[in-house]
């Protein structure tokens, strides 16, 4: 099957080398991909591919005949793909197969800053009003739905667009405002910390749930109070009328709908965080580090990625991505990771002023790291999952996993080397004044955590390719493989 000339994207076969992929075994479904009958993810020898179900034909050349999909990719907004031979199928039942452009990593919205979740929830918008143009609409509008690629938000969800039915409300309205607008309003307008939510709530945040939870002021804010605090009481009454719902819904002419999304827009526009006020954010400014011993730090840390030469970096403790940048101004693929939500937003802030391409900032509090989550525990990967990445960074981050949190050296050393085949890590000794700080309020209970049992722990797991003391300052810097 060959698709119309209208949709500008060239049947590639299995076999090519364009495709990416060879004749073999399907792998499993990708366990997040199960829930849409027009189609699903699937992986062909270790490249994520989309099967279009039969179901699926009418609204994938309704898309593809429109035009949007050329603009929409053009723009970087919607993940370009290829189409391949029927015979790459997974399963029976297919019109179209497709190889998106590959994600080198994927993260949920649980692991966004505030801004990276506003720049997911406004890049929908964008989309559903440019389908609305050409007599499209978005039939999902959840925020799994956005991934993080080329240090910008990208719909990786090509069978979320459907015919626009005239008369009908937009049905992916209150999954947007689960998804999207409950968080971004909790995050700005009650605590930042309330994103977790969406660990637990795994469909997105219900709104009756935001609306208690926001504080009152918001009932003057004219958006929240439509879109959250009436909004959910409608919710709040049809679930205790016992009666089902209507089978018609109400009409909403073409206007109407343009200014419901319209003012989705303001409101999510307006939503705002400083991100000031929490531990680490200023942490750079507030170090016990010397100019020469930073910057020594820094030689040191830039000398180990090029003898490592990795294709990926998992920055773990990244702060505001100082040392994370020594990787991705090399071009390589970089993570990022803070348990501060304010380190993470000015670290992402910055990427975003920078264009850069290459580094991805995300939340991550290593005592508690994702797990797998939804349908079954597998339908949102845990963080292990996703790696290993070439090289892990772990500077002045294990003092505070083993006296901050008693977690012994034996075990961080075995978590850090599930997440990478080549490490770089600081010790920090008992001496020096951040562990000092530590220990004022505390017994010390950790006789095992000396330069030596840290090197013994770590034998365990590393080969330990080089020791280097940080200049002016006790601090050594260890470069390290996995074994």
């Amino acid at each position: 099957m060959r698709p119309s000339r209208a949709s500008g994207v060239p049947i590639v076969s299995v076999n090519s080398p364009a495709a990416g992929a060879t004749a073999g075994t399907i792998d499993d479904l990708v366990p997040g991909s199960f829930r849409d009958p027009h189609g699903f993810v699937y992986r062909h020898n270790g490249v994520v591919l989309r099967q279009v179900n039969e179901r699926g034909r009418g609204d994938y050349d309704a898309l593809m005949r429109s035009g949007l999909y050329e603009t929409l990719t053009s723009r970087g907004e919607l993940i370009p793909h290829e189409e391949l031979e029927v015979s790459a199928a997974a399963r029976p039942g297919a019109y179209r197969v497709l190889r998106p452009e590959q994600i080198p990593f994927i993260s949920y919205p649980y692991e966004w800053s505030f801004g990276q979740l506003k720049d997911a929830a406004l890049l929908t918008l964008r989309l559903q009003k440019a389908a609305m143009d050409v007599g499209l609409s978005l039939r999902d509008a959840t925020s799994y739905n956005v991934q993080f690629h080329h240090g910008r938000p990208v719909w990786i969800d090509t069978l979320s667009f459907e015919p626009l039915i005239e008369g009908r409300p937009w049905v992916a309205y209150r999954q947007f405002c689960e998804f999207f607008l409950a968080p971004l309003a909790l995050m700005g307008q009650t605590d930042v910390r309330l994103q977790q939510l969406l660990r637990g709530y795994i469909d997105g945040i219900p709104i009756d749930l935001a609306a208690r939870l926001l504080p009152r002021t918001t009932y003057l804010k004219a958006g929240l109070l439509t879109h959250v605090h009436l909004h959910g009481a409608a919710q709040r009454r049809h679930a205790g009328s016992g009666t089902p719902a209507a089978k018609s819904p109400p009409r909403m002419s073409l206007t109407a709908l343009r200014g419901l999304v319209d003012s989705l827009d303001r409101t999510v526009q307006a939503l705002d965080w400083t991100p000031t006020g929490t531990v680490w954010a200023d942490y750079y400014t507030d170090t016990n580090y010397t100019e020469s011993a930073f910057a020594h730090k820094q030689a040191l840390v830039e000398q180990a990625i090029d003898r490592v030469a990795p294709e990926t970096v998992w920055d773990l403790g990244a702060n505001d991505g100082t040392f994370s940048r020594l990787a991705s101004r090399k071009k390589i693929r970089t993570l990022a990771f803070d348990v501060d939500p304010a380190a993470v937003e000015k670290n992402y802030r910055r990427v975003r002023d920078d264009r850069d391409e290459f580094l991805l900032p995300l939340l991550l509090d290593l005592t508690n790291p994702p797990g797998g989550f939804g349908w079954a525990n597998q339908e949102r990967m845990a963080l292990t999952e996703r790696g290993p990445a070439d090289l892990v960074i772990a500077l002045a981050l294990v003092h505070h996993l083993a006296i901050g949190h008693n977690v012994p050296l034996p075990q961080v050393a075995q978590f850090l080397a599930s997440l990478g085949r080549t490490l770089v890590v600081e010790f920090v000794p008992k001496a020096d004044s951040q562990v000092q700080r530590m220990l004022a309020s505390r017994d010390d209970i950790f006789d095992g955590y000396t330069q030596e049992g840290f090197e013994t722990a770590f034998g365990r797991w590393f080969q330990i390719l080089d020791r280097t003391p940080v200049g002016d300052s006790q601090r050594r810097l260890y470069t390290m493989r996995a074994v």
